[in-house]
């Protein structure tokens, strides 16, 4: 049997469908929109989760091109919902705009690239120009689509390109406004907020709240930015969020969907796997997985069925803002990171409305950028007494924790190679194992560990530690080679220091003293300095080193 291709990273919707890739229908979405009847939409969704995509089968519902759309719709669900909706199939002029190439270094470039997308958009539509009402709108008009207007000609551009489209259609028009908020996000994090926002601000003004010329709008991004921000005065936006009811279950794939899609590719035995690994996200009140993750995993599952899930979507989202939650962490937040690797829950208030200036006010603002970009999801909410809203947060999945596990702990260890250790390094080759305790122990005390810490966990840390290092040679055997130390440093002559390091892993606290020695006597009983004696080292220091969470002892021999 021949299985439908997976589209992975396709975000055309008449590609997806007339080459017959596998698609899950969530045409019910245009419903939706024409019932709602909101001036202009706004969905907020974590990145990867199918706004892209959605947008596309938008456009080739509604617009009224120069070809009829509606085979591509033959048979899906918006077809069975009667003919007050598919009569507004291919009635509407449409203005499909992406921001998402604007993820740029400086604002010149960043300016060039909206530009040039809605010149293309303009490009599209230049069809308009051979009707004879618009001969006064020529000049301006072919000025934005060559590229050749100023900063103002693009700032009321799609609102001036609403009226020409009006104008010839003599229809009102409908605008999609794709990952709205990567402009920001990326001007923000490289020093260039404020010039991008004004930017953007007068571009979205003049489009979606004085535009007569509108039927609807849609807008997507990751994260809702406050109305006193970008969208001041727009009275009439309706913003769909995660915690949002409405719309819930259009972005992200639902268990009956992955089911289906799993019992398709004769993968049902893989469903609790799929499960635990990319499913958990609560919008609304729908429980979805990450679409991209499942699209690539069932991929993988069917070359091969013994594969084991990783996370895929650890290498398409920015991990920007969790980083920057990691540089500012004090030791409370440290511990909330820690209990939610271990798979507790942690309560914080929650702000929807906040901008990307604020991001560093304080570090709740952190918390709800990590929520609303999918890094955690609700498990409840309360009121409070002052009518603040307290959502309880856990980490969704297994993939999610596999990015906290490797890239959070990496940031740390990043952080404990950029300190002066020299105090740290002067104990260990002087011999002094107090010293060496109490520098060890600090950096522990400012570093990330969990209840689970195996002693691969610590060998990794301490390596880090010692990676500055630089006039010595750091051996590690993390793997465990038969025969040999955790850890060899060595000086480059055989006439300085040679050291044998070797972990042990404390169940309790008062273990601690018993497992440094159990150590120590592994090093002397399985001769793991005859290597060292063997290249011409005398002077050898061996240390036992025990770890229970953030404490540990060494002893020296």
């Amino acid at each position: 049997m021949k299985f439908k291709p997976l589209p992975i990273g396709l975000d055309n919707f008449e590609m997806l469908i007339t080459r017959g890739y596998y698609f899950i229908d969530k045409t019910l979405l245009i419903k939706d929109l024409l019932d709602n009847k909101a001036a202009v939409n706004l969905f907020t969704r974590p990145r990867r989760f199918g706004k892209s995509l959605n947008m596309s089968m938008l456009q080739y519902f509604f617009e009224n091109g120069s070809k009829d759309n509606s085979y591509l719709f033959e048979n899906l669900n918006i077809m069975k919902t009667g003919e007050q909706y598919t009569s507004h199939m291919g009635k509407y002029p449409v203005i499909n705009l992406s921001l998402k190439s604007a993820k740029q270094p400086n604002f010149e470039l960043a300016y060039v690239s909206i530009r040039r997308r809605i010149a293309e958009e303009y490009k599209r539509h230049e069809y308009i120009l051979e009707n004879e009402r618009l001969k006064n709108e020529n000049e301006r008009y072919l000025k934005i689509l060559k590229e050749k207007g100023e900063e103002g000609d693009y700032i009321d551009s799609l609102y001036y390109l609403c009226q020409c489209l009006e104008k010839y259609h003599e229809k009102k028009v409908i605008i999609l406004i794709d990952e709205y908020d990567v402009p920001l996000e990326n001007a923000f994090f490289e020093g260039f907020y404020n010039r991008m926002i004004t930017f953007i601000r007068s571009l979205f003004e003049s489009a979606l709240k004085t535009n007569s010329s509108l039927e609807f709008a849609v807008m997507t991004g990751c994260l809702r930015i406050s109305r006193e921000s970008i969208f001041t005065g727009l009275n009439n936006l309706d913003i769909i969020s995660i915690l949002n009811e409405y719309y819930d279950e259009y972005f992200g794939f639902t268990q009956e969907e992955v089911s289906n899609m799993l019992k398709d590719y004769g993968l049902s035995e893989k469903e609790e796997i799929t499960k635990s690994w990319y499913n958990g996200y609560i919008f609304g009140q729908a429980q979805v997985y990450n679409p991209w993750s499942v699209v690539k995993f069932v991929k993988d599952l069917y070359k091969n069925p013994n594969i084991f899930p990783t996370s895929y979507w650890a290498n398409t989202s920015s991990n920007s803002i969790v980083k920057s939650l990691i540089e500012r962490a004090d030791i409370a937040t440290k511990k909330e990171i820690e209990l939610l690797i271990e798979g507790k829950t942690v309560e914080k208030p929650v702000h929807e409305d906040i901008t990307y200036d604020e991001i560093y006010d304080g570090m709740d603002n952190l918390w709800n950028f990590m929520f609303f970009t999918g890094y955690f999801k609700k498990v409840s909410e309360r009121l409070s007494e002052t009518n603040q809203k307290y959502l309880e947060l856990e980490i969704p999945n297994e993939e999610v924790k596999y990015i906290f596990r490797t890239k959070i702990l990496k940031w740390f260890q990043d952080k404990v190679k950029a300190k002066d250790l020299s105090k740290l390094y002067i104990g260990i080759i002087s011999g002094d194992a107090k010293a060496f305790e109490t520098e060890l122990g600090n950096l522990l005390m400012e570093s990330i560990s969990f209840n689970d810490a195996y002693e691969n966990f610590y060998h990794g840390f301490v390596v880090g530690a010692l990676a500055n290092m630089h006039d010595y040679i750091i051996k590690s055997n993390r793997e465990g080679g038969k025969g040999r130390s955790d850890v060899f440093i060595k000086s480059v002559s055989v006439r300085g220091i040679a050291i044998v390091i070797e972990f042990k892993v404390s169940k309790d606290i008062d273990e601690l003293e018993e497992k440094a020695e159990e150590a120590i006597k592994q090093i002397e009983a399985k001769g793991y300095e005859l290597e060292l004696r063997s290249e011409g080292y005398r002077n050898i220091i061996k240390y036992g080193i025990s770890f229970y969470k953030k404490d540990c002892f060494i002893i020296k021999r």
